[in-house]
């Protein structure tokens, strides 16, 4: 069921970095919430550069591993929105609930087999 292609992923990873570095200011995420949201779109950012494909720019990771890390920080990200809901903050709650929706989504529908990398 693979639609997304590398080069849209790619796309699709530096809009996701955008929208978590604003996601602070236009959802009012504070504290550690906005912390923790910065410092993911920093990491995100980071295996986008570093993953091989054609929007990558160091490209060190295989863009297999870059899918597993992906696949791995979506469930991260409900075990994230638990501990969130868990210390009263319902707003980063569903946030992250949201947010790990998307990451797996994103993941389910790449197509992590066909890197149309040509260097």
């Amino acid at each position: 069921m693979a639609m997304i292609s590398s080069r849209m992923h790619g796309i699709i990873d530096y809009l996701v970095v955008i929208f978590l570095w604003i996601s602070p200011s236009a959802f009012g995420l504070t504290g550690n919430a906005a912390i923790f949201t910065y410092v993911l779109g920093a990491v995100h950012l980071l295996l986008t550069i570093m993953t091989d494909f054609s929007l990558g720019m160091i490209r060190l990771i295989p863009f297999r591993i870059h899918g597993l890390i992906e696949l791995i920080v979506s469930l991260a990200l409900v075990m994230t929105a638990y501990y969130f809901g868990d210390i009263g903050d319902m707003l980063a709650r569903n946030f992250y609930y949201g947010f790990a929706g998307a990451v797996f989504l994103t993941w389910l529908l790449t197509d992590y087999k066909k890197n149309r990398l040509r260097k």
